[in-house]
């Protein structure tokens, strides 16, 4: 279903974009993965015989080549996963500037240009699928989160704009918005909550992390790889402009 299409995923290296890259690999697509950890990135895409391009997101114009070099190595790009992404905690009056630039860089106007060079290559074979890895924080807030609450939020009002406009094409664009997902990133929040409540990891995980689902786990990688090879497939062909939960029922109060 997937055989010998070309998809380009960032955050690639670890946690969930790992994860849909072998996922997606294991379909028959050809994979070009991208990170900014050049070592371990190295290493995963040599185990998954994938193409990959060191990029800091951030910077607008490797965003544009990252898609040249997809696009070269492929023969043009069929699927983008914009999964990249980072956390900072801190109360408005506290939060650094130079960290909301970056933020909001990477997680909000690296997608946008992203699917800007993408689209070209999606609209010229009349077929293409995007998908933002969001989260619950693309539809509601919590405190201390300013940057990454505001950059999800933008990219829930981009996967809409960008499915009107890619519909005609056959392009499909969509969010998926998980709640606490088991990755290095959780993971460094587990331990730092651990020490600044003081109490075991096990508690931060029962008592806040999973405190607002119903679904009392913390979800894997792989189910979000799982998703995402569902909505890459023509069974998903008319789900466009979706911004999808997967979040134990945490917002369905």
């Amino acid at each position: 279903m997937l055989n010998n299409k070309t998809a380009l995923i960032t955050g690639a290296a670890s946690g969930i974009g790992l994860a849909v890259s072998k996922i997606l690999a294991a379909e028959g697509c050809r994979i070009c993965m991208l990170d900014i950890n050049q070592e371990a990135l190295k290493v995963e895409a040599e185990k998954l015989q994938a193409h990959y391009f060191v990029a800091d997101l951030s910077r607008r114009n490797q965003c544009k080549e990252a898609v040249d070099y997809a696009a070269k190595q492929n023969g043009g790009v069929d699927i983008l996963v914009n999964v990249a992404g980072i956390q900072t905690l801190a109360p408005l009056e506290e939060f650094p500037e130079d960290k909301w630039d970056f933020m909001l860089n990477l997680m909000l106007t690296a997608p946008f240009l992203l699917t800007r060079y993408c689209f070209p290559h999606m609209k010229n074979q009349g077929w293409g699928r995007i998908i933002n890895l969001n989260s619950i924080h693309g539809l509601v807030a919590s405190e201390f989160k300013a940057a990454y609450v505001a950059a999800k939020h933008g990219l829930s009002g981009l996967t809409k704009v960008a499915a009107l406009e890619g519909g005609a094409y056959g392009i499909t664009v969509n969010s998926v918005c998980p709640a606490y997902v088991r990755t290095p990133l959780v993971d460094k929040q587990i331990s730092a909550q651990a020490e600044h409540h003081n109490i075991s990891e096990r508690q931060v995980i029962d008592q806040i992390m999973l405190q607002k689902a119903a679904v009392k786990r913390l979800i894997e990688p792989a189910d979000i790889g799982e998703f995402i090879k569902f909505l890459c497939s023509d069974a998903a062909a008319s789900v466009s402009g979706a911004c999808l939960s997967i979040d134990g029922a945490w917002t369905a109060a």
